[in-house]
């Protein structure tokens, strides 16, 4: 644990690193529509964030596990999807496009998960405190869609490829000041990664990360095209996002106290049962003002304080030298692996089934996540982990 926490330092990346969400995330789609490529291709390359995220980051977390210089690989990753990016400058066809995504999303999915081991390695056993550093995140991304959502409705969306780079140059200055952390050693040390990963409480848990991943595809790929279709503004549409991120702050700022009162399984239960309240919502109420707002607020629960208990899980499972790659794998799976298939299928039954059929296989995929947890996965064996590092600290 680092004495002296680099509260702004950390803060500053994840503010950036969200930002650059915050704009692929809702109008990324829209910049692609604009080049007039088919529902299925934007689903492709939309899912191209998410496939490298099966593969870069377990890479990267091996190699930063192995070596101990966890920064020092996020310095270069970010440099390196710098350079990759600044090819959406020079063409605009399928391939290019399809080449110049998945360069910037094997170095691009790097970065976050060794970042999220390096800021849990200088918390030490204030982990409760996580929230209150990833939040910037959240404002990060809030100022990216509510000044992006009014400049769009004003100027081409070309602009939008301007913004990115922006954000990307941040993302690099910032990752040049976050300090290495050195994890701390452990028991589990010398036992292999995959003894820890076989265990049915983890991959009970992989699977839920997978399938509640799964379930928000379609919103990352065509939620702002769904709104923009039924008429609202590009400018409601980022403040539509930002709402839900707000929402998200809010649960951030507030975990410390959920997880006094709640087990880890209470909250993500709670989680993934609001997962599919909310895109059924979107699903079948997107003509009601009233019905939309309160999707976006459940975001609190479908995103904010099940990646909180993730996050969380993850570091109880994964400790010492194992850390990063726990981190790792648990984005690939999650993000990576879910995600992709949440683009996938989205971008296949958005022009064959309809955006309602869609965002209702959205709402089934929460709902299988929900009863991972609730029939498999035994939290108990984490719950009574975190109560002996409590008893050991008396």
């Amino acid at each position: 644990m680092s004495l002296t926490l680099p509260y702004w330092r950390l803060s500053g990346f994840y503010f950036f690193y969200f930002a650059f969400v915050g704009a692929i995330s809702p109008f990324w789609g829209l910049y692609l529509k604009s080049l007039e490529f088919s529902a299925f291709q934007i689903g492709i390359l939309m899912s191209l964030l998410q496939v490298m995220r099966i593969f870069a980051p377990n890479i990267w977390g091996w190699a930063a596990d192995r070596n101990g210089k966890r920064v020092a690989i996020v310095q270069v990753a970010a440099m390196l999807s710098l350079v990759s990016y600044i090819g959406v400058f020079f063409g605009t066809s399928f391939l290019w496009l399809f080449i110049v995504m998945s360069l910037l999303s094997f170095f691009w999915s790097a970065s976050l998960p060794l970042v999220e081991a390096t800021t849990l390695s200088h918390l030490g056993e204030r982990t409760e405190k996580y929230g209150r550093i990833r939040l910037w995140g959240s404002v990060g991304f809030i100022f990216s869609v509510v000044v992006l959502g009014y400049v769009l409705d004003f100027v081409p969306i070309r602009f939008l490829l301007w913004a990115i780079l922006g954000m990307m140059i941040g993302l690099v200055l910032l990752a040049r000041h976050i300090p290495e952390a050195m994890a701390s050693a452990h028991h589990t040390d010398s036992v292999p990664a995959w003894q820890v990963i076989k265990q049915p409480v983890v991959l009970a848990f992989f699977a839920a990360s997978f399938f509640n991943a799964a379930a928000h595809g379609p919103y990352y790929t065509f939620y702002s095209i769904y709104l923009v279709d039924h008429g609202y503004s590009k400018s409601s549409v980022g403040w539509l996002w930002a709402l839900g991120v707000i929402c998200e702050i809010l649960v951030f700022l507030w975990m410390p106290r959920l997880m006094r009162r709640f087990s880890l399984r209470q909250i993500l239960l709670t989680s993934f049962a609001l997962g599919v309240l909310r895109f059924l919502f979107i699903a079948w109420g997107i003509g009601s003002v009233g019905i939309v707002l309160l999707a976006q607020v459940l975001h609190a629960g479908t995103f904010g304080s099940a990646q909180a208990a993730t996050i969380e899980v993850i570091h109880r499972l994964f400790r010492g030298r194992h850390q990063a790659k726990g981190q790792a794998l648990s984005n690939s799976l999650s993000f990576g692996a879910g995600g992709t298939l949440g683009g996938l299928y989205a971008g296949y039954a958005w022009d064959a089934l309809g955006p309602q059929i869609t965002f209702t296989i959205a709402a089934a995929c929460a709902g299988i996540a929900f009863l991972l947890v609730y029939w498999k996965l035994e939290l108990h064996t984490i719950e009574n982990h975190r109560q002996h590092r409590q008893a050991g600290k008396k």
